[in-house]
This record gives structure tokens, C-alpha cells and sequence, in this order.
């Protein structure tokens, strides 16, 4: 697909970025502070010169965030999206063409969405370090005290304990602190049209074609500049980083101000994340998992293994297969959990209905299990000794029924 450089795009004004909100369907968008293209990047100031004689400035590359000037508009699968954006949406294809030529293609958002080698062994004693640290729990432990009525009221609303909320809001961007830097735009768009050559290229495509829409959508709803709104280099925004089309789906107005704002409001992404989860298969009550142990003669285990995000096995099954569970609710259905450890040994765990429906959030078994293990060490640290009358023994992880 090609990429054509053009000095003349550099020297676009931000006049082109509001002519193209001004146009419809942007007609009532207000542009932020701070978003012009046409911004210096911070280490593109010249150097002093003491001399009086005319120097070439040094070049020097912009932040990998910033990106390269394209033409998407030279692009015909950005065309054929534009002509469909109109047909279905109503907008106004002079304007999108105008919102194209100030994308920018990201070569960091290809390089960080590839997928890790498959020759490298998975190890979750590696990945769990990463989100159950010190800072981490500190950090969960300030944000519960400070948000602790908002967290209760979620609880009681949606059914999603305190501690889920807080361990999602912590793995992913460590309370607001690290909500990420990208152009929405910018990563989105080079997904949707240059997604790296992988088994899933078209699939990966599609699904961020279709955020691409939802951004789109987004910021005519929102009234904003679609180049405001910043996020990770997968188009993830806010504290709870919700997709463009999750914000449109299942964002709240939690803190109630009449708007919707993850970016900005703490209040809004707690209530969002409960009412995501809820959405999602959790049930109120229910613990999300439970340790497990596996044959090493009956291997009958091996083929529950990866049977999607469900939870789908009664205990009578999973026992005839070679699974052991002496803490586990016989009445409740599970999903068979391997959480590989590299060259140590791998760890088992049934995972029940509201495990997976945090894999809905991230799809992946060590996310999950991240999300419920930081939770439960962000209510420990604030709540010396942690006292857990309702749950099963201390390993199981169970709601945990600490006051906000």
C-alpha cells in the first residue's frame, strides 16, 4: 500500500483540520485547545546560533506518537470508506477527505500490534509482576479512598464488586496516570488500511474499520475534534480505555453532569467498566475463579482446554477428566485454565462465568487473572488483616466484601 511523503502536508494551518469540523457532518464541532496539526513537536526547536551566518537546521525525528504524513486519500480502501461513511452516515465526503489529509500514518502502532514470536514460551509469573507491584497496589489503594462512594454505588448498581473495578482501572492505565499519548486518528486509521500480515489481517481490519466509524461517530455526537481525542497506540481512550465503539455502546454518565467523558472524569470509567461487565455475563454474587489441579494419568483435561470464552463445564465433567477443584462451588459451570509459566510449571484454575466476562474486556487468561489478583492486594493493603467471611479458603478467588 503506498505511502507518499509530502512537504506541502507539513505546512498545512490548522485552518484545514477546522474547515473540515466547520463542513458537515462536523458543523457543530468545537475544536480543542492545543490539537493543531500544524503544533511543533517539543524537540524540533532550532538550535541557537551565535554566529550571523545562515546555518541548515539539524532534523531531527519527531516522537514516535506524532507519525509520518501520508495521503490516505490516495488510498483506495480510504476511499471506498469515505464513500461509504456518506452513504451510510451522512457525512460529508469534502470534509473527510479533508480529516484524511491531516492523519498521520503510525509505523509504532504496526510495530507494538504484532504479535509476540510464537517460538516465545508464555510466562505468567512474568506478566503478573508487571501489574501486581508496589506502585501499582499504592496507587489502587489512594484511588479507592478517594472514588470509594462511586465504587459502592457501582457495586449496588451493576453487581461488580469494588475490587474488579479497581483492578481493571489499575492494569490498564494505572489510575489516569498513563492513558496513552497517540492521535486516536492516526493509530486507528493505520490499523484499519496497513494492519501487519498476519493469520487475522482481515478480521483485524474490519474490526478497526469499523472503531474507525465509531471515532468518526464519536466526535460528531461528542461535538469534539475527532485529532482531540488521544489514546493508546490501539485506539484505546481513557482511564478505562474503552474502544471508540465500546465508549458509544456501554459508557455511562456516572458522575451525572449530563455528559459522558472518560477521559476526564474518574466517576464516569467506574461506572462504565461495571456496566460493561455487567453486560457481559457478570453475575452478582459469584466468585471469578478457582485453583485447580490436573491428572498426570487420566489426561482426559487436556481436550477442555481453549474452548473459547465460556464457561460451560459442570464439576461432574471436569472430574471425569482429570480435574481436582477441593474448594470449588459444585453448583456453578467453569472453564479449564492454563496459565503457562514458561520452563516452571504451569498453573490450573477454573475460571467461571464472571472470569470470562473480564476476558470480554481483554481476551486474554492472563489479563483476567491479573485484573482479579490486583484487586484483591489493592482491598488487602487498605484493609489490614483482610477478613473474607464469604469466601471459600484464602487462595479462591472470591468477591472480596471490604466497605468503601
Amino acid at each position: 500500500m503506498p505511502i507518499t511523503l509530502s512537504r506541502r502536508l507539513r505546512l498545512l494551518s490548522s485552518t484545514l483540520v477546522l474547515s473540515a469540523l466547520c463542513a458537515a457532518p462536523f458543523a457543530q464541532a468545537q475544536p480543542a485547545q492545543g490539537t493543531s496539526s500544524t503544533k511543533p513537536a517539543k524537540n524540533t526547536k532550532p538550535a541557537k546560533s551565535t554566529k550571523p551566518v545562515k546555518k541548515t537546521p539539524v532534523k531531527k525525528a519527531a516522537p514516535a506518537e506524532q507519525g509520518e504524513f501520508v495521503n490516505f486519500n490516495d488510498w483506495k480502501e480510504v476511499t471506498r470508506f469515505i464513500d461509504e461513511m456518506a452513504e451510510r452516515n451522512g457525512f460529508d465526503r469534502d470534509a473527510l477527505n479533508r480529516v484524511f489529509a491531516q492523519t498521520r500514518y503510525l509505523d509504532t502502532a504496526i510495530n507494538l500490534i504484532k504479535p509476540a514470536p510464537s517460538n516465545k514460551p508464555k510466562n505468567w509469573a512474568a506478566y503478573r509482576a508487571r501489574f501486581i507491584d508496589p506502585i501499582r497496589i499504592k496507587a489502587g489503594v489512594e484511588f479507592w479512598d478517594t472514588y470509594g462512594v462511586a465504587l459502592a454505588r457501582a457495586e449496588a448498581q451493576y453487581g461488580v464488586p469494588m475490587e474488579i473495578i479497581v483492578g481493571i482501572i489499575g492494569v490498564e492505565t494505572v489510575y489516569g496516570r498513563n492513558t496513552g499519548s497517540f492521535r486516536v486518528m492516526d493509530a486507528i486509521t493505520t490499523l484499519a488500511f496497513d494492519y501487519p500480515n498476519t493469520p487475522t489481517r482481515d478480521a483485524r481490519m474490519a474490526f478497526f474499520r469499523g472503531e474507525l466509524e465509531n471515532t468518526l461517530l464519536l466526535a460528531r455526537e461528542s461535538n469534539i475534534d475527532p485529532f482531540s481525542l488521544r489514546g493508546s497506540y490501539a485506539g484505546a481512550i481513557g482511564w478505562p480505555q474503552f474502544m471508540p465503539g465500546s465508549i458509544r455502546e456501554y459508557a455511562v454518565d456516572f458522575d451525572g453532569d449530563g455528559k459522558i467523558d472518560l477521559r476526564n472524569s474518574p466517576v464516569d470509567a467506574i461506572g462504565s467498566v461495571a456496566h460493561y461487565l455487567a453486560v457481559h455475563g457478570w453475575q452478582r454474587g459469584e466468585p471469578v475463579a478457582f485453583p485447580a489441579q490436573v491428572s498426570s494419568d487420566n489426561r482426559q483435561w487436556e481436550g477442555l482446554l481453549n474452548q473459547g470464552l465460556e464457561a460451560k463445564y459442570t464439576l461432574d465433567q471436569l472430574q471425569a477428566a482429570g480435574v481436582s477443584a477441593p474448594a470449588v462451588r459444585a453448583n456453578l459451570r467453569f472453564g479449564l485454565i492454563d496459565l503457562q509459566n514458561g520452563t516452571a510449571a504451569t498453573e490450573y484454575w477454573l475460571g467461571t462465568a464472571n472470569f470470562f466476562a473480564i476476558t470480554h474486556y481483554n481476551r486474554s487468561y492472563f489479563y483476567a487473572m491479573s485484573v482479579a489478583e490486583l484487586g484483591r492486594a489493592v482491598a488487602a493493603a487498605r484493609n489490614r488483616p483482610v477478613i473474607n467471611k464469604d469466601s471459600a479458603p484464602d487462595d479462591a478467588l472470591q468477591p472480596n466484601k471490604s466497605t468503601p
